[in-house]
């Protein structure tokens, strides 16, 4: 049972991915967080390893997401190999700092991040578009910030990567594109630093790999992987304005469900 759940979230999650570029972690970390809650998994270490489940998972998702991204000539190649720099040093470093808070207050600390970007994106609440990509040495910085904040909340980055790159005056398609580009670097690096982070704890359950959970990583994997392919088709054919809208609310109510 538990691992069927696992195959349909993993459906949205693929979705979602190619949909908004954000690497399905947005579904896949709550939904997780109630799954190991229900299976009876210490709530010291829950949240940490849903958030580490989550990274895993994403390096599958991104992968069809990328590919049919890139089908469409939308993925900024050379905004990708420059803040990736950043974000595998950030990733690193968020890992670290995840893994220093409870997870209780963890799970808080999403919920409020995932509602106020909810609010920024469904109100457009940013600075005026600046005249265009900054130079590498601002891509790498913002990989930094991207990274450890991606590797804390479990995600793809696409929450923080498509409004930086909108701010900077690339069109929605393509800041989807490219985001979904990163949250490659952003999976790997996050995953393997929550798998070593996690390595030696006492309370994880059978089948884990350090805050890694190997029987939500096979079942979210086989289906989040083809249905990646129908959320980047989608994405080329909605309105920007509705994509947007689309994506802000789908943060608010994961934001809602983790602070109830």
């Amino acid at each position: 049972m538990e691992f069927a759940l696992y195959l349909i979230l993993g459906g949205f999650a693929g979705i979602t991915a190619g949909l908004f570029g954000v690497g399905g972690g947005l579904i896949i970390v709550p939904v997780l967080v109630f799954s190991f809650t229900a299976q009876g998994i210490d709530p010291l270490i829950l949240t940490h390893l849903a958030v580490g489940t989550s990274l895993a998972t994403i390096v599958f998702t991104s992968l069809n997401s990328i590919l049919a991204h890139h089908r469409q000539g939308a993925v900024r190649w050379a905004v990708v190999r420059w803040m990736t720099l950043g974000i595998l040093i950030g990733a690193a470093l968020g890992s670290l700092t995840a893994a220093a808070i409870q997870g209780p207050m963890l799970q808080k600390i999403i919920g409020v991040f995932a509602i106020t970007i909810a609010v920024q994106m469904g109100f457009s609440l940013q600075p005026k578009s600046s005249a265009g990509v900054p130079g590498k040495p601002v891509l790498t910085g913002a990989g930094i910030v991207i990274g450890w904040a991606s590797a804390i909340f479990g995600i793809g980055g696409g929450s923080l990567t498509v409004p930086f790159l909108t701010w900077r005056s690339v069109p929605i398609q393509q800041a989807v594109a490219t985001s979904a580009a990163c949250g490659m670097p952003i999976a790997i690096a996050g995953a393997l630093s929550f798998a070593v982070v996690g390595w030696q704890d006492a309370h994880l359950p059978e089948w884990s790999l350090g805050f890694v959970y190997l029987p939500a990583l096979v079942g979210i994997a086989i289906t989040s992987m083809y249905f990646a392919r129908i959320g980047a088709q989608l994405a080329h054919r909605l309105s920007p304005l509705v994509l947007r809208r689309l994506f802000a609310l789908l943060l608010l109510s994961v934001g809602i469900n983790f602070l109830i």
